[in-house]
């Protein structure tokens, strides 16, 4: 495609507020069904819906391997202090590293970086780089981007797009990385780009940065909270649990919920809890796979587990279920605070930002771990081997009964 074309086309969006904060994708009319589970919540309008019923065809699906392009930007006003290569290995191995793992080896994110700067034709200070930016500031900033890309880039082989700014040039805020949405996609080489990362990290960066805006590109949603004036917590709803909480968090894994969201659990490790009798199950390890080591009863290393049960679901209305699964200190949780039967709320309707994952502490008058975790008050939120904890609200009691060999839990859970 050539640069006029892209300057019209990226001018047009922008007179039609195509470049927004947040996805504007709300409701394809094409959905990709899940398998039918009772406890599955229906997909809603709201941005980055958590519901699993049907994919949302306007996202690519993580279940196959797909390529990523890393396109470093430079500005007139600044000479980097940086190569290509060096920006790159701040985010990977790390970000492919965490999603395999993830995955369960389902998913591959293969980077393709490209080895040398293109240099915006604006001062990087003209671009007014910030968290809040401002759609004219943003439409300018990606028309550049393109423009300065295209000659260079076969976006036809990209599902993922990655801009990484100069991080030493005086305009760059690394406050401001985040994924920006088209809702007027732009045609660049026979496809469709409908969204692009927008990294203006430090050097070296956020840990695992990356891997939570890539969620994004995933449907996932931010599951921290945002207070109004910009200060307090951030991190009340979900504390260290997931990375779309935070990616300093101590135990980064994905909630099983999102696993199952993005198709990396199949249907029979996903148990549906109904009715009002005790039900005994055995939970597995949320980071347990081929080849992932965890704590076997007796406290050794233990392997052989990965396609039994992960997460377990009582419906509790219409649009909100309570979610039950395993976390110890393996895979992506390896520097977990706690373990034991985790607990969580997981409602449809309730947009990005919105709280729609919210963390049941087991222990509200404790907290731990208080050197290094992101909220303290949840890092002990699991019930523990023993432990019997019923749910404030909607009367559905969890006991944790035992630990396998291998490592697995066996736990009752009974509705009321």
């Amino acid at each position: 495609m050539s640069v006029a074309k892209l300057r019209s086309t990226a001018a047009l969006c922008t007179t039609m507020s195509a470049l927004a904060a947040t996805s504007i994708f709300t409701g394809p009319s094409v959905a990709e069904p899940f398998s039918p589970a009772p406890c599955a919540l229906r997909r809603s309008e709201v941005h980055h819906s958590e519901g699993v019923d049907t994919w949302n065809a306007a996202y690519t699906r993580p279940a196959r391997t797909l390529d990523a392009v890393m396109i470093f930007l430079s500005f007139p006003d600044a000479t980097p202090r940086t190569t290509p290569a060096e920006l790159a290995a701040d985010h990977f191995p790390a970000t492919s590293r965490f999603y395999e793992q993830a995955s369960y080896g389902r998913f591959t994110l293969r980077p393709h970086p490209l080895k040398r700067w293109l240099r915006m034709p604006h001062p990087s200070t003209a671009y007014a780089m910030k968290r809040d930016w401002s759609e004219e500031d943003r439409a300018a900033y990606l028309r550049d981007a393109f423009a300065a890309a295209d000659p260079e880039v076969d976006f036809s082989r990209y599902p993922v797009v990655y801009f990484v700014a100069d991080p030493d040039a005086p305009g760059v805020d690394s406050d401001a990385t985040k994924v920006v949405n088209l809702d007027t996609p732009l045609r660049l080489d026979g496809t469709d780009v409908r969204r692009v990362v927008t990294v203006f990290e430090h050097h070296p960066p956020d840990r695992l940065v990356l891997a939570h805006e890539t969620g994004h590109v995933f449907d996932l949603p931010d599951l921290y909270h945002r207070p109004v004036d910009g200060k307090g917590d951030w991190d009340t709803y979900v504390g260290d649990w997931d990375l779309m909480g935070s990616q300093f968090g101590l135990s980064p894994d994905l909630f099983a919920w999102h696993k199952w969201k993005l198709g990396w659990l199949d249907p029979r490790q996903v148990v549906c809890v109904r009715g009002t009798s005790p039900t005994r199950l055995t939970l597995e390890p949320l980071a347990a796979g081929p080849n992932v080591p965890v704590q076997g009863a007796a406290g050794a290393p233990a392997f052989g587990l990965g396609h039994g049960a992960k997460l377990a679901v009582v419906r509790t209305g219409p649009d909100e279920v309570l979610a039950f699964e395993a976390r110890g200190a393996a895979g992506n949780d390896r520097a977990s605070c706690r373990q034991g039967i985790l607990v969580y709320r997981v409602q449809g309707g309730a947009q990005s930002g919105g709280g729609p994952v919210q963390v049941v502490d087991a222990h509200p008058r404790t907290d731990a771990c208080w050197e290094n975790s992101v909220y303290p008050p949840l890092a002990d939120a699991p019930v523990g081997l023993g432990e019997s904890f019923t749910v404030p609200g909607d009367d559905v009691k969890v006991e944790v009964e035992n630990r396998t060999a291998s490592g697995a839990w066996t736990v009752q859970i009974t509705p009321h």
